[in-house]
């Protein structure tokens, strides 16, 4: 690797990052052209279906690609998708040569991409910046290598861990910043999930409350007995298109099914356990649905029982400067551990004051790892 490798990498990945909320189901990818140690020109993948980002930064150098070094996020394509490969693309143009972050995750390519232009001769090298790349993109790596989405859950509860009143009343713990804070993990999930529970007692919207939005996320309620109201503001259709909402169940009401879908529900069935649905299932599901990543918006229960299941990758707990006491609700429903090794621990990621209010962002260490099924559509 030169000495400004890293400098140009640096700024495919701030490329790649303004896709970080419409990109879904596709990854988050920048590339940079550089040529005498000048940038002659750049692109980012902006939507699924469009060009990546190797075609629109060679559009925009024209001939001048031609001899040039490509800074790209991730490998280059070697398949025809929606969009023909990336790799032939750069081939074509006559790069001299490829600087990779990290190899892609998908089966149809996973190093194909970069054998094929070492074969036409391209100098092509990876691993450069790779921690940082994956971090983009970690929801697709989930759904690729697991065979789940990325599942990160949000609470808001008081310093003292609580979410709610024991009457059930929570708004608002956290404030204004907070909330608003909120709408971004909102925007760069590819779905919001709930439990019925707290369909039935807040009746929320799931949706990204910001003008600017141009992608909704699918909205998923996890119903086993089909107790969803018709007219739950989390089935009425967004404003900015998408969005639609998705009800998993155990249950086969067939009239209930038929009255959802009438209102442009999706319904699906899922195999039933003790706790209600079978949560694995539902994750391998929603990969099947091209879902990178999942932002759980839940009560206790659902915490609890993704949190049991090592299904939680990431937690997202917003703070606020109060105690509400123990009679109030707890964040997650782990029921009695008796021994200190049953617990769940935790990794720092980052810790921020936002507003009045802190924002603590943590992975799990002891989670599940799910491999993926045979046969699992790839996007």
């Amino acid at each position: 690797m030169l000495l400004d490798d890293s400098r140009w990498m640096a700024l495919a990945l701030q490329l790649a990052q303004r896709g970080l909320n419409t990109t879904s189901p596709n990854p988050r990818v920048g590339c940079v052209l550089v040529k005498d140690d000048k940038n002659i020109a750049e692109g980012w993948h902006e939507r699924a279906g469009e060009p990546h980002a190797e075609v629109h930064a060679l559009r925009a150098a024209g001939k001048a690609a031609r001899g040039a070094t490509a800074y790209v996020t991730l490998e280059p394509c070697s398949h025809h998708g929606r969009t023909p490969p990336c790799a032939d693309a750069l081939i074509a143009a006559g790069v001299a040569r490829v600087v990779v972050a990290m190899q892609d995750p998908n089966p149809l390519v996973a190093g194909r991409g970069i054998a094929k232009l070492k074969a036409a001769g391209i100098a092509a090298e990876c691993g450069l910046m790779e921690a940082e790349a994956r971090e983009l993109n970690i929801g697709f790596v989930s759904r690729m290598t697991r065979g789940i989405p990325w599942v990160r859950s949000k609470i808001a509860s008081s310093l003292d861990g609580r979410t709610a009143l024991a009457n059930g009343v929570s708004q608002w713990i956290t404030g204004d910043a907070a909330r608003q804070d909120v709408q971004q993990w909102r925007a760069r999930s590819c779905a919001v999930l709930t439990g019925i529970g707290t369909v039935l007692a807040d009746d929320p919207q799931l949706n990204v409350r910001d003008s600017g939005a141009t992608r909704q996320p699918l909205r998923v309620v996890l119903d086993s007995e089909l107790r969803i109201s018709l007219n739950a503001r989390v089935l009425a259709p967004s404003l900015t298109g998408g969005g639609s909402a998705l009800i998993y169940t155990a249950s086969n009401d067939t009239q209930k099914h038929s009255a959802l879908r009438a209102l442009g529900a999706s319904v699906s069935v899922m195999p039933r356990v003790e706790s209600g649905i079978d949560l694995p299932s539902v994750l391998r599901d929603l990969a099947q649905r091209g879902i990178n990543e999942v932002l759980v918006e839940a009560g206790g229960t659902l915490n609890g029982a993704l949190l049991k299941s090592g299904l939680v990758d990431e937690l997202v707990l917003y703070l606020a400067p109060q105690l509400l006491g123990d009679a109030a609700r707890g964040l997650a429903t782990l029921g009695e551990l008796t021994q200190l090794n049953q617990r769940v621990e935790l990794t720092w990621q980052d810790v921020r004051q936002v507003g009045k209010d802190l924002r603590i962002t943590a992975r799990v260490k002891n989670k599940l790892v799910i491999p993926a099924k045979a046969g699992i559509q790839l996007i």
